[in-house]
């Protein structure tokens, strides 16, 4: 198995949190991780501090890949609407930084660090500072950003045994 390093990031129009993971073998290890708060201004400012944030975060860390939240329905149009904005800045970000996104749902997210596509947002953060045995405090946007960056690297080995399939079928067929 190779060593990745993923980045994972849970966007938000106020706050966007940020995780870098690192696998190695079966072990996982915090790299490091934030929480770009955007000032209480107009949402084009907002945007923009998220994403020179990310930037810096995609520039100093280099990631293999990049995890993110996949789009969800939300009750608030208003709010599915901000965070749209803010997501597209984050994908933005992944592209202009050359690296390469994935995407989950959030119970894909919820279940790959609990066991549960249900979790709630503490069970999460307590299964995330468990997996990366950290102590430390975390905030709830940053922890949901380190357990997309989980849930991709615990996807890995399926998504190599499909890419091996799909090489023998293609493969076959020429």
């Amino acid at each position: 198995m190779i060593p990745m390093k993923v980045l994972g990031v849970d966007p938000g129009s106020h706050r966007t949190g940020w995780g870098v993971v690192a696998q190695a073998g079966s072990r996982l290890r915090l790299i490091d991780s934030g929480l770009i708060t955007a000032p209480p201004s107009s949402l084009p400012e907002r945007l923009k501090a998220i994403a020179d944030g990310l930037g810096e975060v995609l520039e100093k860390h280099h990631p293999d890949a990049v995890a993110i939240e996949a789009v969800f329905h939300a009750k608030n149009s208003q709010s599915a609407l901000k965070l749209g904005h803010a997501r597209g800045v984050a994908l933005l970000c992944v592209a202009q930084a050359g690296a390469t996104l994935f995407e989950y749902s959030p119970s894909e997210i919820k279940r790959a660090a609990t066991g549960s596509g249900r979790a709630s947002k503490q069970e999460v953060l307590r299964m995330v500072q468990t997996l990366l045995g950290h102590t430390g405090a975390l905030s709830l946007d940053t922890s949901d950003a380190l357990a997309a960056a989980i849930c991709h690297i615990h996807a890995a080995p399926a998504r190599e045994i499909l890419a091996a399939a799909d090489a023998r079928q293609h493969g076959r067929r020429e």
